[in-house]
């Protein structure tokens, strides 16, 4: 079984594994209130209707998932929290596990309310220290929409570099990037 998942700390931001209680929440109603224990104590943190965007669709596979393995977290995913008012303004974290190459992708995503702030920055920064030390990474990828130049700003800032280019039913043209050994 995994150990349970930290919490990220970052000037900001703090950054909230994902638990089988925020999902559970989400899927009964759309706006929530959760109780945490911050570094400064108790705190309510504000899960509002618009979260967590497309990811929600994954949202009750990844119950079940958690049910079923006993977990009370989703590994290496995040709720990033504002530290002066509770707010999620975003979710982020890695895709699954590490290839056999020792390639891990992350994807997040913030709501509009929270873009041009460098939050984004300021979480994927600190989600990729963390990852960076897990057994079997070596190197973190991502990939953007072409369209999406601010997504690659962020990953641009947290030392990635364009590697390629593809292609997905969903997302059309795609940038890739990586972090590390190429």
């Amino acid at each position: 079984m995994l150990p349970p998942m930290p919490v990220l700390n970052t000037p900001r931001l703090r950054l909230l594994p994902l638990s089988r209680e925020m999902i559970e929440r989400r899927l009964e109603r759309a706006e929530f209130m959760l109780d945490d224990q911050g570094p400064e104590g108790e705190w309510t943190v504000h899960f509002g209707p618009e979260w967590p965007g497309d990811a929600l669709a994954i949202f009750p596979a990844l119950l079940r998932e958690l049910t079923t393995s006993g977990r009370a977290e989703a590994a290496t995913t995040f709720v990033a929290v504002g530290r002066g008012d509770g707010e999620v303004i975003g979710q982020l974290g890695a895709k699954g596990e590490p290839d056999a190459a020792g390639d891990l992708e992350i994807g997040y995503g913030f709501g509009p309310e929270s873009w041009g702030q460098g939050y984004a920055t300021e979480a994927v920064a600190a989600l990729c220290d963390f990852l960076r030390g897990m057994d079997g990474v070596r190197r973190l990828t991502a990939q953007t929409a072409t369209g999406n130049a601010a997504s690659g700003r962020v990953l641009e800032k947290t030392g990635f570099v364009r590697v390629g280019t593809g292609w997905t039913a969903d997302d059309g043209d795609l940038i890739l990037w990586a972090w590390g050994p190429q």
